[in-house]
């Protein structure tokens, strides 16, 4: 049986899309239901400040006392707030020891440009991340080069 969204899982994904705050309402509505759709623009403007703080916390968090074995990198490119179509979102999920899985990053690139990649990398090893013994990713070749010059020790594999 499939749950149906709440609406703190909904928001974010609206936003992303373009949506101002005054659309939400009618949004919120169609997709959960009549009882949904009674939050405020200010109701909606507070859950997105909420995140965005959760956002740049997660961003600034100490990362020396984390050890990923290996990550997965991978941009995704989204079809909304086009202003630049060549904007992607960087990712990069860890894997620990025992197997869990943890997000490190999601951040905005250019394309999946070294620079762009390095950045990110270049980030997180300020924060204290050391380098993973594998890193898996696609042919975009800027990830790779981002790796060999920001994690030089880690092995490389497509996946």
């Amino acid at each position: 049986m499939r749950r149906s969204p709440k609406v703190a899982e909904v928001l974010p994904v609206l936003y992303l899309r373009g949506l101002s705050t005054g659309d939400f309402k009618e949004a919120l509505g169609a997709l959960l239901g009549e009882k949904a759709s009674g939050l405020s623009a200010s109701s909606i403007a507070r859950m997105k400040s909420s995140w965005e703080k959760e956002y740049r916390s997660f961003r600034q968090r100490d990362l020396s006392g984390e050890d990923y074995v290996y990550v997965w990198a991978d941009g995704v490119h989204f079809r909304v707030r086009m202003e630049d179509d060549r904007l992607c979102t960087l990712v990069l999920l860890g894997v620990r020891h025992d197997g869990s899985k943890e997000l490190i990053a999601v951040e905005d690139g250019y394309r999946e440009s070294a620079e762009s990649w390095a950045s990110v990398l270049r980030d997180l090893k300020r924060r204290g991340l050391q380098a993973p013994a594998l890193a898996i990713g696609d042919g975009a070749l800027g990830l790779w080069r981002a790796i060999r010059d920001v994690w030089p020790e880690t092995r490389e594999q497509r996946c």
